[in-house]
């Protein structure tokens, strides 16, 4: 139950530097039922490394390396601390006991009206609504708090129920496509969906979602 598009860049080329620490004062804590999503710490660090280091998570996240290591893992925490991921990043963690189960965020796009939403979570914690809940959680803030027009969100062909939460969530369909995968080490097809302002707002009103 993760998306293609929570985008760890791992290439860790020599010329690439890491950007300014920026605010994340517009990336509130976000509450859901049963979860709390909020910047990731070093904290997450080892429960991060020993979930993701996962062949079934790795192969339908574009850009997350496999084997992912502690190494990894405190890179990624450094990176998104200094905006260097996404714009909003957050750890997703259990409400009832504050344990870190995976990671969602969304990215602006070069357009300036659109954002993507991208997550993942550990094995352990499949098909049990949770990765529907962060979705939707993360959704709704953005079209509260954010001026975009819509959201996009993509997931391997092959990966049923990433889709099926997705759609949950209320995004269409769109196109398929191909995406760089760093796992796999190739390309690899993926479904494309949207869901713009005025669909949440009409299932939002119907009390469809959420």
């Amino acid at each position: 139950m993760f998306s293609e598009l929570l985008r760890e860049d791992q290439s860790r080329s020599p010329e690439q530097r890491p950007r300014p620490e920026r605010s994340r004062t517009d990336c509130p804590i976000l509450l859901t039922q049963r979860l709390v999503l909020r910047a990731p710490h070093e904290d997450d660090i080892d429960a991060l490394a020993h979930l993701a280091n996962n062949a079934n998570i790795a192969t339908m996240v574009a850009r997350m390396p496999h084997p992912y290591t502690i190494a990894d893992a405190a890179d990624f925490v450094r990176r998104t601390k200094a905006g260097a991921i996404g714009k909003c990043v957050y750890a997703i963690t259990k409400a009832d006991n504050g344990a870190f189960i995976g990671c969602c965020g969304v990215e602006p796009q070069e357009d300036g009206r659109t954002v993507e939403l991208g997550y993942w979570l550990g094995e352990p914690y499949w098909n049990q609504g949770y990765a529907t809940e962060a979705a939707q959680g993360l959704t709704d803030m953005v079209f509260r708090t954010r001026d975009v027009d819509q959201i996009d969100a993509r997931c391997r062909v092959m990966n049923i129920p990433s889709r099926r939460v997705i759609q949950k969530c209320g995004f269409q369909f769109q196109a398929t496509g191909m995406v760089q995968s760093l796992a796999v080490g190739g390309m690899v097809s993926v479904e494309w969906y949207r869901l713009d302002r005025r669909t949440w707002v009409s299932l939002k009103s119907w009390g469809n979602i959420g």
